[in-house]
């Protein structure tokens, strides 16, 4: 039976499989590549081998993730300046590009200059769009379609029904891509130059993470190969969390972006210990940096002897005063450690050099390479300009009290020398119970004798838990590159957390980044926000609170409760409903959650762990809980979460983080009393 011309939503469907059969046929051209005979080598044969294998798997066809979710007509015909490469056409706006067998275009990419408008437009500036259609999908395929008429004055402006349901779809498994629903301030944040650094302020569910990943997208399309040259990395604050967002840009054909967490960067030695909260302060403290500094270069020591260079019959006499000059000349350019002692032999060489030919010989460049490898030479930077390996070098900074106190005079306190002072010195580097703030101060030591590899682009997100040093750490991975930094200062929930972005982004060395604030809320329900922003003016003073924009208020709980049975029962409510649900307890409570979910067998699984719709609970300690989000939550025992850390304030913190992880309904349960802070708070 024929498909009736007046049929929108066939036409569409129609669309939408023949997309499917041009991608399908664009990705077997690729597989169908013969390089036998195009390649000069080995190395080249596999370089390209490699290139087609990432492009074949950046051409896959997910069948559950629609291929296009948008439609634009323009206005204009060709030429209209208004809208460049638009001329009365259409446009498919999905998540990569699609064109059939002649080329044309038949889904356009959403990071193209063409597909801003399905972003940016409104009544107010259509941006030369008629229409603005958007497509509601089930599993893949087209179930509903809605039109904006952006250019009829008649139409009043409404809010999208398949744009607030497609925000607040059901979670389950890994975060998703939000490329159908990215709001107009988003895209100028995800849009934004590859030259600048950007700091993005959001508080829970304004979307700051899922910005920055598409910002990564958006980069690598508009700078690919700029960017394939210098690479790229999102850093994350855990494993579990990276685990969560991992499949966001794999799902928009990027497959070449690194992810890591701080620790993974500065992995120099293994992490045997940990520090107690005042050490940890201390040596996140970016006033060791200056330490670690004196403490290297006070290896170097201005020479006592001349150099005696003996070549055949004729030895040549560098005087001592003459080896300091060249001394203090590399100290003076403030270059490296390493690189400086590397400098060194082949400046006491051209010394030796000046004095060959002025004795009328006519040395080459050989003969100096030769004089910088003469043992003598050797011998006078070994003892002037020592090696120096850098753990050990933390090793003895953190051992030995008095050349400790040598180093840091001016800088650190006694108390605050003493507060990082081992109690017990270890033997060796590899005997050493190094703690994760040692770990950076290592990678401090690293950079000060070798320059760090710079990337051409590097996302931070959860900054707001970084320490100075780690700041650092992260800024030398983006030296000559640009960044993303995300966060929100409401929760830090580390004794050392960023009081101020102006004060982190100097300590990252992007003093001049363009700080941005998402204050609307897509993710958390209304009751949800307003309940936990109640924490706002005791933990973050002056930061605006998140305004929810989702329509459906969400559902929202207080409830007394006698022991973890009355808990498990809560959970057991929230699975009847679609979608994820999570049960965050303070770190200590776990292991008995953990026992009443068995006992009442509900299956449950850890954070990071990818939920099914079998095993939709995910129990989860209040320190892991940070960038999670389920569609419902039950949160146990508040005031165990803020007694659990080491002062009010992270605790506070760390509750209104545990808060504001649902999507759609939040139960809180307590047997003990309610943190003050929240103890006004009851339900309307």
């Amino acid at each position: 039976m024929s498909t009736p011309v007046d049929d929108p939503l066939a036409r569409e469907r129609s669309h939408l499989s023949s997309s499917r059969s041009a991608l399908r046929a664009m990705r077997e051209d690729v597989e169908a590549l013969d390089i036998t005979d195009v390649t000069a080598n080995w190395v080249n044969a596999e370089v390209l081998a490699r290139q087609i294998e990432e492009r074949i798997k950046a051409l896959a066809d997910l069948s559950d993730t629609p291929l296009f979710f948008g439609r634009l007509d323009y206005l204009h015909a060709p030429g209209a300046e208004r809208a460049e490469g638009a001329g009365g056409e259409r446009f498919y706006i999905g998540r990569r590009h699609v064109h059939d067998h002649d080329g044309d275009p038949m889904v356009i990419d959403w990071r193209a200059p063409v597909s801003q408008p399905f972003y940016r437009a409104s009544k107010n500036d259509p941006m030369d769009v008629a229409l603005r259609r958007r497509f509601g999908y089930t599993r893949g395929d087209i179930t509903a379609y809605e039109d904006e008429h952006l250019s009829d004055p008649a139409e009043a402006a409404r809010t999208s029904k398949l744009l607030q349901q497609e925000i607040e779809r059901p979670r389950v498994g890994p975060m998703r891509d939000i490329v159908a629903t990215i709001q107009p301030e988003q895209d100028e944040i995800v849009r934004s130059g590859l030259s600048g650094t950007v700091c993005v302020q959001g508080g829970p569910g304004t979307g700051k993470t899922a910005v920055g990943l598409h910002r990564v997208a958006y980069l690598l399309y508009a700078h690919r190969d700029r960017l394939a040259r210098t690479g790229t990395l999102v850093i994350g604050p855990n494993r579990s969390f990276l685990h969560y967002i991992e499949q966001v840009l794999p799902a928009l054909g990027e497959l070449t972006v690194q992810q890591a967490t701080v620790d993974d960067l500065v992995a120099h030695v293994e992490i045997k210990g940990t520090d107690d909260a005042t050490a940890a302060v201390v040596k996140g403290d970016a006033r060791l940096a200056e330490v670690l500094r004196r403490a290297l270069y006070a290896h170097v020591t201005m020479p006592a002897e001349p150099v005696v260079v003996v070549r055949g019959s004729r030895r040549w006499r560098i005087p001592a005063y003459e080896l300091e000059e060249l001394v203090r000349e590399l100290l003076d350019r403030d270059i490296r450690y390493g690189a400086a002692r590397e400098a060194l032999p082949q400046r006491i060489a051209h010394a030796v050099l000046v004095q060959m030919e002025r004795s009328g010989e006519a040395p080459d460049d050989r003969v100096q390479d030769a004089v910088a490898r003469n043992s003598a030479v050797k011998a006078a930077v070994k003892g002037v300009w020592p090696a120096v390996d850098p753990a050990k070098l933390v090793l003895r900074l953190l051992s030995d009290a008095e050349f400790l106190a040598v180093h840091a005079e001016g800088i650190l306190d006694e108390d605050e020398q003493k507060a990082i002072l081992w109690a017990k010195p270890a033997r060796s580097v590899k005997s050493a119970k190094w703690s994760a703030a040692d770990a950076v101060l290592i990678d401090e030591a690293t950079d000060l004798i070798q320059r760090t590899h710079s990337l051409g682009h590097v996302v931070l997100d959860e900054a707001q838990d970084l320490s100075p040093m780690q700041y650092r750490a992260v800024g030398r991975r983006c030296t000559t590159g640009s960044a993303t930094v995300l966060g929100d200062l409401a929760q830090g929930t580390t004794p050392w957390a960023t009081r101020s972005w102006q004060e982190a982004l100097a300590h990252l060395g992007k003093q001049d980044a363009l700080v941005e604030e998402l204050t609307a809320g897509f993710r958390v329900p209304t009751d949800v926000i307003t309940y936990a922003s109640r924490l706002l003016p005791h933990i973050a003073p002056g930061l605006t609170p998140v305004m929810s924009i989702r329509e459906n208020p969400g559902h929202f709980e207080v409830r007394p409760v006698a022991g973890p049975k009355d808990v498990v029962e809560a959970c057991r409510e929230l699975l009847r409903q679609e979608g994820s649900t999570g049960l965050i307890a303070a770190d200590t409570r776990v292991p008995e959650l953990a026992e009443a979910l068995t006992e009442a067998g509900i299956p449950y699984l850890g954070p990071g762990e990818e939920t099914t719709q079998d095993t939709r609970l995910t129990l989860v300690p209040a320190s892991l809980a940070k960038g999670l989000e389920y569609d419902y939550v039950v949160l146990d025992e508040p005031r165990a979460v803020v007694d659990a850390e080491p002062d009010e304030r992270t605790g506070l913190r760390r509750l209104y983080v545990t808060l504001t992880r649902a999507v759609s309904g939040l139960i809180v349960t307590h047997a003990a009393g309610l943190p003050p802070q929240l103890a006004s708070a009851t339900l309307r």
